[in-house]
């Protein structure tokens, strides 16, 4: 199967709806090589069809006015979330695919899911295997699309529709590095463009001198919604009250040569398990349990930082103030939490290692899924697992 994705359309004639939706009517099919997303069930005519008959105008529409939080917005579990990656939520009178768009900031996942039966509904939608692909593809497909309307739009005379003004303004957005750090931010925090609070952006921003760009969008992604993610005085004081000191050089590293061979443009999980493999062989630990002295050890940390008696943060993370000089918070106030958290920011330095701020969250952006992956494999091998679980 080609690993192409794509949004294609065959235009038909229809007088319904508005002049941008009637002039842009068309079999629509979202393809992932030979797999049809859109595949469905037609009973008026008693066939299976690929492409199903909508207008594209309403989707190229909600692709444009949800695009950075499609692009960017990691998964959660909300109304306004759902509203926001959930293409059956387009509306206007017609019966669109129950596909979800999931990002990870380097991946988007299109899961569809069947129509259930309805008597009163001709049209029931078959395909339920979702897809995985770059990002880039992704907004690849997605330019093609809307491209592809709004040459239509404008053969029959529609130069000024809304859809030309959003995708007008996406461009220069996206053609800006400061618009676009913007954009990205409101994104994590799961708000709509220009709907996030100026002044909370414009803090953000001003952290990421401090933070570093990789840890604030990590922040703005795991406190978004109504909670306000921490910023970089509240950081500096989590260290002075919950910190232990850390050494980076004395943690652990994989050799060059070996980073280099770790796989990437892959699933975050991939990259993390083949990092916590290689840094075991590397360091002759073999598939044996980690004592928590030895991974301390590993970490670049005392032993007290594992004691889940000792100081407890209100996130996990570990900050680089220089080269030789870090500190730790845990917030985990369990013995295997700790260990847990202590594994995960291994990984970080080790397969992610991107900027000042390394906080260990809840949310499925890339890197953070990439800890988690890192940290199981490390401090329980599969191989060591699989025999107990058959």
């Amino acid at each position: 199967m080609n690993n192409d994705l794509a949004i294609e359309t065959a235009w038909e004639n229809s007088e319904a709806g508005t002049p941008e939706e009637s002039s842009t009517f068309a079999a629509i099919g979202i393809r992932f090589g030979n797999l049809w997303l859109t595949e469905a069930e037609d009973s008026f005519v008693n066939r299976i069809r690929q492409q199903v008959y909508l207008s594209a105008y309403p989707l190229a529409e909600w692709l444009a006015w949800n695009w950075w939080r499609l692009r960017w917005e990691p998964r959660r579990h909300s109304h306004d979330w759902a509203m926001a990656h959930r293409m059956s939520n387009i509306g206007g009178g017609y019966v669109w695919p129950d596909i979800t768009v999931l990002s990870d900031g380097e991946r988007i996942v299109l899961i569809p899911a069947p129509s259930r039966p309805r008597p009163s509904e001709p049209l029931r939608y078959l395909c339920q295997t979702p897809v995985v692909v770059r990002a880039p593809l992704f907004e690849d497909a997605v330019d093609a699309f809307v491209q592809r309307v709004l040459s239509q739009l404008d053969s029959k005379g529609l130069r000024e529709s809304n859809l030309n003004r959003l995708w007008a303004d996406l461009a220069e957005e996206r053609g800006s590095p400061e618009i676009s750090r913007q954009r990205k931010l409101e994104a994590l925090l799961g708000s709509d463009v220009d709907e996030a609070d100026e002044k909370l952006i414009e803090r953000l921003i001003e952290d990421v001198a401090v933070l570093g760009e990789p840890g604030v969008q990590e922040l703005a992604a795991a406190h978004g919604g109504d909670r306000v993610p921490a910023s970089s005085a509240e950081i500096r004081d989590a260290v002075q009250k919950f910190g232990f000191e850390s050494n980076p050089r004395d943690a652990a590293r994989l050799r060059a040569a070996i980073v280099r061979d770790l796989p990437t443009g892959t699933a975050a999980w991939k990259r993390g398990v083949a990092a916590a493999r290689a840094l075991r062989e590397q360091e002759g630990l073999g598939s044996a349990p980690i004592s928590n002295d030895r991974l301390c050890q590993l970490v670049g940390v005392g032993k007290a930082t594992i004691d889940p008696k000792a100081k407890r943060g209100p996130l996990t993370f570990a900050f680089d103030e220089a080269q030789a000089r870090a500190s730790v918070v845990m917030r985990s106030g369990y013995e295997t939490g700790r260990r847990f958290d202590l594994a995960r920011l291994l990984g970080d330095r080790i397969a992610a290692d991107m900027g000042i701020l390394k906080p260990a969250t809840r949310t499925y952006t890339y890197r953070q899924k990439l800890q988690r992956a890192f940290a199981g494999e490390f401090l329980c091998p599969f191989d060591q697992l699989e025999p107990v679980l058959n």
